[in-house]
Parts: C-alpha cells; sequence; structure tokens
C-alpha cells in the first residue's frame, strides 16, 4: 500500500473484518444474480429472435429498454441509497429484477417480453450502486479499488453463470423452464439480503439526513455534477465500458456465428474468454490502482486504445473471415473494458463527501449505459439497413469512444487539480482531530 493512500485515512473509517466481508457478500450475491438475469440474453438473442419473430432493430430493442431503465433510474437510486440505506434498496431492487425474470419466461408476445426486461432493468439498477455504498460503510477507504474491482469481477462471475450454464440450460429444456429456474436464485438472495444484510457497523451509523423536499434533492445532483472528478468518472465510464456490453449483452454471438462463420459452442467459448479476461485483468487493475493512485488515467486510455485497436483489425481484415487467433485476442482484451470502467468510480469517490456517494455513484454508473445503449440500437438499426454488414454496424464503436477520449483529455487537469486540494484538506483536518 502507497503512502499517499495510507495517509488518506480518516479517522472514523470503517474497521473492515471478517463480518464486512460477510455482509458485503450478501450485498455482492444480488449484484451477480442481477449480473445472470441482465445477460441472459446474450445467450438467447437468436433464440428471442426465432420465438417473438422479430428482426436485428427490435431485438435490439429488448437490451436497449432494459439499459434505458437502467440509466435512467441510476441518479434516483442513487438519491434512494443515500437516503434509504443499503438493505431497502437492495430488497427492492431483488424483488423486481426476480419478476422480470419470470415474467421474461412466461412471455407470450414481444410487447410483454419487453415490459419484463423493463422491469428487470429497473431492479437490476438498483444493485450496483447499493454494493458500492455498501463498501464504504463497511471497509476503510484506501480498500475502496480493491473492494470496487472484486464487485465487478463477481458481477462478471454472474455473466460467467449465463454464457456457460444458462445457455446450457435454454438448449437442454427449454426458454420457459429455463428462464423460469433461474429466477429462483432472484428468491434466494432476496431472502438473505432481508435476514441478514446490514447497512453499517454497529456504532457508525451515518448522521439522519432530513427529508428538504425536491430543491434539497436538485442540490445534491447539482454538487455532486459540479465537481470535475465525478464528470471525469462518467466519462471513464462511458469510454471504456460499452465495447465488452454491447458484446456479451446481445451482438456477440451473432457476430461470432453470422459474420465469422463461428459455431455456437465455438462462439460461447469467446464470450467465456470475454468473461475470464475479465476477471483476471479486474485483479491485476485493482491491485495496480491501490498501489499507485496515479495509474488510474493511463489504465484506462491504454484499454481504450488497446480496444480500438483490436476493434479496427478485426473488422478491416482482408479475408471472409477473421482468424481465430485474432478473434482470441479481440476477446481478451475486451475483457479489460469491465476493470477500466471501474476506475470511473475511483475518480468520483474522492471528489465527494460521503454523503453524497451513492449520488455521484449514480452518475458515474450512466456513463456506461448510455454508451451501451447507444451503440446497441445503432448497430441494430445499421445491421438493417446494410443487409447485416457487421463492419459498417460495428464501426459505430470508434465514433463513442472518440467522443468519450476527448472528454476525459479535457476534463483530467480540472479533476487532478481538484482532488489534490481535497487530499491536502483531508490531512490537515486530521492534524487537528484530538487524539
Amino acid at each position: 500500500m502507497s503512502a499517499t493512500m495510507r495517509d488518506a485515512t480518516l479517522p472514523g473509517d470503517p474497521p473492515g473484518g471478517r463480518k464486512a466481508v460477510v455482509v458485503w457478500s450478501i450485498g455482492v450475491a444480488v449484484y451477480f444474480v442481477a449480473v445472470i438475469f441482465r445477460t441472459s440474453l446474450g445467450v438467447a438473442g437468436l433464440d428471442a429472435a426465432d420465438r417473438f419473430h422479430v428482426g436485428a432493430s427490435a431485438l435490439s430493442t429488448f437490451s436497449i429498454l432494459q439499459l434505458l431503465v437502467y440509466a435512467g433510474m441510476q441518479i434516483p437510486v442513487g438519491l434512494l441509497v443515500d437516503r434509504l440505506g443499503t438493505k431497502k434498496v437492495l430488497s427492492i431492487g431483488a424483488l423486481l429484477f426476480t419478476v422480470g425474470q419470470l415474467g421474461f419466461a412466461f412471455s407470450p408476445t414481444y410487447g410483454a417480453a419487453l415490459a419484463s426486461r423493463a422491469l428487470l432493468g429497473c431492479g437490476d439498477a438498483m444493485t450496483f450502486i447499493s454494493v458500492l455504498r455498501l463498501g464504504t460503510r463497511w471497509f476503510p477507504a484506501r480498500r475502496g479499488p480493491m473492494v470496487a474491482q472484486l464487485a465487478g469481477l463477481v458481477g462478471m462471475a454472474g455473466n460467467l453463470v449465463s454464457t456457460l450454464v444458462l445457455a446450457r440450460l435454454l438448449h437442454g429444456i427449454g426458454w420457459t423452464p429455463a428462464f423460469a429456474g433461474s429466477a429462483l436464485a432472484g428468491a434466494v438472495v432476496l431472502v438473505l439480503t432481508l435476514l441478514f444484510l446490514k447497512d453499517h457497523p454497529e456504532g457508525m451509523e451515518p448522521e439522519p439526513s432530513p427529508h428538504r423536499g425536491a430543491a434539497y434533492v436538485r442540490g445534491q445532483i447539482a454538487a455532486a455534477w459540479r465537481e470535475p472528478g465525478t464528470r471525469l468518472g462518467l466519462w471513464v465510464h462511458f469510454t471504456t465500458q460499452f465495447p465488452a456490453m454491447v458484446f456479451l449483452l446481445l451482438w456477440g454471438l451473432p457476430f461470432l456465428v453470422e459474420a465469422q462463420g463461428l459455431s455456437r459452442a465455438t462462439a460461447g467459448e469467446l464470450l467465456t474468454l470475454v468473461v475470464l479476461s475479465n476477471m483476471v485483468i479486474g485483479l491485476v487493475y485493482g491491485q495496480i490502482v491501490a498501489r499507485h493512485h496515479a495509474a488510474r488515467l493511463p489504465l484506462a486510455l491504454g484499454t481504450v486504445g488497446a480496444t480500438a485497436l483490436l476493434w479496427a483489425a478485426t473488422l478491416a481484415y482482408p479475408g471472409r473471415h477473421a482468424p481465430m487467433w485474432l478473434l482470441l485476442v479481440l476477446c481478451a482484451v475486451l475483457g479489460a473494458c469491465g476493470p477500466a470502467s471501474m476506475l470511473g468510480f475511483d475518480f468520483a469517490r474522492p471528489a465527494n463527501p460521503p454523503e453524497r456517494q451513492g449520488t455521484a455513484s449514480g452518475i458515474t454508473n450512466m456513463g456506461g449505459f448510455i454508451a451501451s445503449m447507444t451503440t446497441l440500437f445503432a448497430i441494430g438499426v445499421l445491421l438493417d439497413a446494410t443487409g447485416d454488414d457487421y463492419t459498417v454496424a460495428f464501426s459505430s464503436v470508434f465514433v463513442l469512444q472518440a467522443l468519450g477520449v476527448s472528454q476525459i483529455l479535457r476534463l483530467r487537469g480540472r479533476a487532478a487539480r481538484r482532488e489534490r486540494e481535497r487530499l491536502i484538506s483531508s490531512r490537515i483536518e486530521t492534524v487537528h482531530v484530538p487524539a
């Protein structure tokens, strides 16, 4: 642990320890199940197209609507977490995404299935910010980067379950039994949350936040947004997350099967590689940032550059299909997108006081999902417009990456200066705390 990170620890930091791990693990289990449900369409996209008799644009609407609800809920959820606490918000989220997954299993029509995915997205939106808040309440601040990366890693493990387990169930026992059976996991984590989860350690209750109406809410949002670190966090999340999210959530399997001529089994293995790479790189990024805080921006920009390079090489390959070695490298590099997106929270976290952490995290978390939603829509429309030309459709990735990088470069200086000011102020306050 670097001296800078140790010095940033303030009096009254949560102690961590075994109980913190147990409580945090319950919250992460809710997020784990939410990611299974969120990414379940990624392995069922072609089946959904056949089941509901829809084309590429209508198929992408499933994920777009789900992400639209998710992104739109981020600031309200952040405010709810700050106001109501983690346990209540996680419980509501688990209930909603379980009902959504169950509804998707039995949906007889395209419209009913859309409504179920929207409900699922609403519940899913309540999980990750709650888990981040749980980590800040139970673990010391210096553990923040690693705790956040571990949460992201567990989420990717949920993606792995979708890719390996749910895909086999889907093609083994059929649509309704597979989705309805998976909904049981939601019921289990809901019960665990209600029985065992606690918002904070005993004796470390936050000061009550009185309800002050709409003006107070607007003030919280405005104060978080004014911090350059919050905006930088949003754009880092925006620029880094969406290439892998789009690939795993919907378009990866069709791209590998229809554009690259692979079998479903081989395509599934490549999707699994993205998830496994994500889990490994997440641990590496967490360790690097915990020891070298200045590595955040180089890691984020390096990930964007590597992702753009590999997509360009794959799409521009002169043969009919890209070689397997290139697809393997592409999927391995896409695995870095999730861990890089977590770095956005490491810019927003030190920029905001504890009472605004949920709101700031909500703003940050909107970034990647807005980018994913936009790209999902663009790819679907371009595929329909060009007769399934995946090269043209996936080139939309570069447009959003260029926009995000321009904003990151614009904000990085102001965010760094503001963070230094807050750190110096914290050190001064620590020196004047009575022994």
